[in-house]
């Protein structure tokens, strides 16, 4: 799953000397153990989650390395004002006894998160007590995603298989599932109301500017080119649509340099070559890229230059005869 829950309040719990010294490394100064809340989270594992995906157990442990100083905030916003707690420690660890629907050992990602005791806090840190904050979701990009039916990376090709749908292989039917392996960022991780995961409940997040705090725009055309189903939140599509009407502008823009060049071109063969109609030339050039114009432009200027040479206006030119006059008279 890429979600997960809050396993274990740990308020009452006395925070080591070697843990507070790691909340410390995160923060501008040292706060003591009564100033800090912590909590354990799962933040993912290796089981097929409702959206046919699941996470390899390598991909866990290096996880486990980059979500490391990771900001927990809430509904996948990111806003300053919407940060809550930051991961001071990660780890993965196998569940005894435990299985995947793969049957092989069920293995999760454990973090340790905290937050400062504040009046601000005081409403979160009751809402974790209380079990009604429990459910997480995890932002994170990963290099592969492969197709559990024929081992095509669907980042780089995609392949005709669909997540969720049953394909009979040998005899056998199996249900298609994406693999996720080799992470390349970890973003955020976040409360939500509604998780996406069985076991922890929680939906991904695409974000659509920068790595290192939210999905790039490179990944969701990816993912959309693969054919995959990608749930975009309210600012992820207002993205989305931004980068639509950018791409419209720049399009009339370049529609109309085009038009500009090719009337250039026209008008320029009209003088190199007067036998060829102008009709005949806009039929033409009306299938030329930009770089074709260009280049008709620049041969039908040299034509030009060469066939018609500029000459100053107020240049005076001697005749014939004065170049001969009484040469003969010249030593």
């Amino acid at each position: 799953m890429k979600e997960g829950y809050i396993v274990k309040n740990a308020k009452d719990l006395k925070i080591s000397t070697d843990e507070l010294e790691m909340i410390n490394k995160l923060t501008r100064r040292n706060f003591e153990e009564n100033e800090v809340y912590t909590f354990n989270v799962v933040l993912c594992d290796n089981e097929i989650d409702r959206e046919h995906e699941r996470f390899t157990d390598e991909a866990l442990d290096k996880l486990s390395t980059l979500f490391v100083g990771k900001t927990g905030i809430l509904d996948h916003n990111p806003t300053s004002g919407n940060q809550t707690a930051r991961i001071y420690k990660c780890y993965t660890e196998f569940v005894k006894g435990k299985f995947n629907k793969l049957k092989t050992p069920y293995k999760r990602l454990v973090a340790k998160a905290y937050m400062p005791k504040s009046e601000k806090n005081e409403n979160i840190i009751l809402e974790i007590d209380s079990g009604i904050k429990k459910e997480v979701s995890v932002g994170c990009s990963v290099e592969s995603k492969i197709c559990s039916i024929c081992g095509q990376n669907i980042n780089e090709t995609k392949c005709a298989h669909k997540k969720g749908r049953r394909y009979k292989i040998e005899n056998v039917y199996k249900t298609c599932h994406y693999i996720l392996d080799n992470p390349t960022d970890a973003y955020e991780w976040s409360f939500v109301a509604v998780p996406a995961q069985r076991e922890a409940g929680v939906i991904k997040a695409f974000s659509p500017l920068m790595k290192g705090g939210e999905k790039n725009m490179e990944e969701i055309i990816k993912s959309l080119n693969s054919g995959q189903t990608v749930t975009l939140n309210e600012q992820e599509a207002l993205k989305i649509v931004d980068l639509i009407k950018n791409l419209k502008e720049k399009a009339q823009i370049g529609n109309y340099y085009k038009e500009e060049l090719r009337s250039e071109v026209v008008r320029l063969s009209s003088l190199v070559q007067p036998e060829v109609s102008t009709e005949l030339m806009k039929s033409i050039t009306n299938k030329f890229s930009i770089e074709e114009l260009k280049a008709f432009k620049k041969c039908f200027q040299t034509k030009i230059s060469k066939s018609l040479p500029i000459k100053p206006q107020f240049v005076s030119e001697k005749s014939e005869q004065e170049n001969f006059q009484n040469i003969e008279f010249k030593i």
